[in-house]
């Protein structure tokens, strides 16, 4: 594979990160003031490791550009 389609794969996968952690922030929201709070709780856990995940996409990809 070549870096320009490395880096098309990494902005393809970090635009479905950023789909799945605004449907989970959704959900967690829907729960939060539920008495079903501890699933809002693992959600919004879960939103953080997908954030966090997007940003480790963003840094691999800026090392591409940057090579």
């Amino acid at each position: 594979m070549s870096t320009s389609s490395d880096l098309a794969l990494l902005s393809s996968i970090g635009a479905q990160l950023e789909d799945i952690a605004n449907r989970v922030t959704e959900m967690a929201e829907r729960y939060g003031a539920t008495p079903d709070s501890a699933v809002a709780a693992e959600l919004y856990g879960a939103e953080r490791g997908v954030f966090g995940a997007s940003r480790a996409l963003d840094r691999a990809r800026g090392y591409l550009e940057t090579s």
